[in-house]
């Protein structure tokens, strides 16, 4: 096993950023298993496992940080984890860092799907194993990526919309460009809305990435998208919570929330509070247990050189990365219970806003 001390000479200035994205969230099915071999942790050596974040601004990430550290310790290992709160060269300097510690295996939820592929490049120079977490990391030569069904994701949010407003304008408030996952959401729901748009249905009048997936971003889109279309909008697809957060903080300046379906994504307290309070339509919930625990088993797994099973690849535009998706699961105010039910949210604080009265019965 490699001496956590260890030095290391890394340097930002070699690292070349991934350029193409051509290829990107191609999903075929397989029967994968992979052996692990180099950087293998000994019997009786302490497994460490690196974990480089994109942000623990948010709450959902919050979450997978301590599910994933807790099962990792369940299971005999430890956890280092560095966040880099959105900034690419912080991502890629905790990331050596990490390496040069001597971790056994490095997770990574890329901030830049693009410009996090050198940290596989340098982790592999040092038998490191990486496995992307939630977000593909583009080309290059990931060991493993697990996630959930993005394009179904996508796919959930616009039928949603949709079945409540079949005819009209539809406003698409997308995430961050620089996120594989945004594109694969994207994707998803334009599987539902092209095809009504063909017919004649629906007119999709407003396309946009928010960067950095921030809610202010996805303020301005909305705003921007209301101004354009004075106001004609009949329902609005949001990536994610905080652009649904965004959109809707745009509708209510103009006393439109609650009546203009807005989709979202994480089931964060915020937006199923304003889905029990009605001014947000639905989420996706993504069970956060189900990844991060897999997520962990699948690290001490690669640490141990034992072998792991994946049923699907997807393609990162340079090859076939054995996959493990997760199934995601539409939440809308006629099932809010799951949330709780699942002790991912308490029924007190779901339904702070509403009146007593109005909960439901436990």
């Amino acid at each position: 096993m490699r001496k956590y001390g260890r030095a290391i000479s890394l340097g930002l200035a070699a690292m070349v950023l991934a350029a193409s994205m051509a290829g990107c969230g191609v999903v075929s099915s397989g029967d994968n298993e992979k052996k692990e071999s180099a950087g293998a942790a000994k019997d009786g050596d302490k497994i460490v496992i690196g974990m480089s974040m994109d942000t623990l601004k948010e709450e959902r990430w919050q979450k997978d940080r301590d599910i994933f550290t807790a099962k990792v310790q369940e299971l005999g290992g430890e956890v280092k984890v560095l966040a880099a709160n959105g900034d690419d060269a912080t991502q890629l300097s905790q990331a050596e860092q990490l390496i040069s510690q001597g971790v056994d295996v490095l997770v990574v939820i890329a901030h830049n799907a693009e410009a996090t592929a050198p940290i596989v490049d340098k982790a592999h120079k040092e038998g490191i194993k990486v496995i992307a977490y939630d977000r593909l990391i583009n080309n290059s030569e990931v060991d493993y990526y697990i996630s959930f069904d993005n394009v179904r994701v996508g796919e959930f949010q616009a039928q949603a919309v949709i079945d409540k407003a079949p005819k009209g304008n539809i406003v698409y408030i997308g995430g961050a460009d620089t996120d594989n996952n945004a594109h694969m959401f994207k994707e998803g729901a334009m599987n539902i809305l092209k095809p009504l748009e063909e017919k004649g249905d629906i007119k999709i009048v407003y396309d946009q990435f928010s960067k950095d997936w921030k809610p202010e971003e996805a303020l301005k889109n909305m705003e921007n998208a209301l101004t354009a279309n004075n106001n004609d909008v009949q329902g609005v697809v949001a990536a994610n919570d905080g652009t649904a957060g965004g959109s809707i903080q745009a509708l209510t300046a103009q006393g439109m929330a609650g009546k203009i379906p807005v989709s979202g994504q994480d089931a964060d307290l915020a937006a199923v509070q304003r889905i029990a309070e009605g001014t947000q339509l639905m989420t996706v919930y993504k069970p956060i247990n189900a990844i991060a625990t897999k997520a962990a088993e699948m690290a001490v797994a690669a640490a141990k050189g034992e072998a792991i099973s994946t049923d699907k690849t997807v393609n990162n535009g340079k090859i076939d990365v054995p996959s493990v998706l997760l199934d995601p699961l539409a939440v809308n105010k006629d099932n809010l219970d799951v949330l709780i039910k699942d002790g991912f949210h308490k029924l007190e604080d779901v339904y702070k806003n509403v009146p007593k009265d109005q909960w439901p019965k436990q």
